[in-house]
């Protein structure tokens, strides 16, 4: 396999590659110990293998400037799901460790966009969907990777959209005054006026990415950062696309853009480079797709909630191969032969 600079990458075992990662999460923890780097010296020298493993793994370190700080808190001092998630992201580290340096780079937004969610009221993680009803009867849903914040006052109903996407059926306030009820994104700030509507963040508030918009029923107003009067509402029916100081006007709504709360994504000649991509935000691991087929067009509706039969259904469907090793977690999509 061709490194980053074109050297061919010696292929190494899956169980060492496994060994590896759990080493690399091990001497990066703060309880880490004299005993567990002795430990970690002797495993490199017990076979070549584990000392190319490790070797690569010290590139990894290189190349993404350090293991991102919050995989070296105690696995102890984490929550049962932070554990899991840590389980999670051994088993990615792993699927890295065994591909060319060139998709190290993967990884390092994936886990940037991972952390943005910590501390936020509510989360989900990959692949995971929640429903909440919220204090005044609200009903919020949160997709894949999602995360939100609540703030309910005396004179406001707040969420504050941290990254992913969300949708919202409103309900009738029952304080007196009836308080607003609005998110907060990285562009503007949307008012429900009696609404069911999705928002979802491309990126975290600080990427800059596009907000997007999409009403069902009733309407919502949107107001950009800075601006002192609204810009527009959108109403049921349709949707926009908020950026840096500007708004879109406002477009049919395509069913592509709620098909998520349904637990389904629709394709409508979609590339597949763009269907890998969006799957891919439901999935942990790598799913990349090969360069020769990236524009091949998709279209039909796939489950979200069984990414494994959306891949089989690719692949019985497109004239197209799925490519898996380690264990599920490294996913490639390749032209059939």
């Amino acid at each position: 396999m061709p490194g980053g600079n074109g050297v061919m990458e010696t292929p190494l075992q899956a169980r060492v590659l496994d060994e590896a990662a759990e080493w690399l999460m091990r001497l990066h923890d703060s309880g880490a110990t004299d005993a567990d780097r002795a430990a970690c010296e002797r495993w490199r020298q017990a076979d070549p293998q584990h000392a190319l493993a490790w070797e690569r793994a010290e590139r990894l370190l290189g190349k993404l400037g350090g293991l991102p700080a919050a995989l070296a808190m105690p696995a102890l001092d984490r929550p049962r799901s932070h554990r899991a998630q840590r389980r999670a992201t051994v088993a990615r580290l792993a699927a890295l460790l065994a591909v060319a340096p060139a998709s190290w780079l993967a990884w390092q937004a994936w886990y940037a966009a991972d952390q943005r969610g910590w501390g936020a009221d509510l989360r989900t993680a990959t692949g995971e969907r929640r429903t909440e009803h919220l204090a005044d009867g609200s009903r919020l849903l949160l997709d894949t990777a999602s995360a939100v914040d609540i703030r309910f006052d005396g004179a406001l109903r707040l969420l504050t959209l941290r990254q992913g996407a969300i949708s919202i059926e409103t309900a009738a306030d029952t304080a007196t005054p009836h308080r607003p009820f609005v998110v907060d994104t990285a562009h503007g700030r949307l008012r429900a006026l009696g609404t069911r509507f999705t928002v979802r963040q491309e990126g975290g508030r600080a990427d800059g990415g596009p907000v997007r918009l999409a009403v069902t029923e009733g309407a919502v107003e949107v107001t950009l950062r800075g601006a002192a009067s609204p810009a527009l509402v959108v109403q049921a029916g349709q949707q926009t696309v908020l950026r840096a100081g500007e708004v879109t006007a406002p477009q049919p709504l395509q069913p592509e853009a709620t098909a998520w709360t349904h637990g389904m994504l629709m394709a409508d000649a979609m590339p597949l480079a763009a269907f890998c991509a969006e799957l891919s935000r439901y999935r942990p691991g790598l799913l990349q797709c090969a360069p020769e087929v990236r524009a091949l067009r998709v279209s039909g509706s796939f489950p979200l909630g069984d990414t494994d039969r959306t891949l089989t259904m690719l692949a019985s469907t497109y004239p197209v191969d799925v490519q898996t090793r380690m264990r599920g977690y490294w996913i490639t999509v390749v032209a059939r032969n």
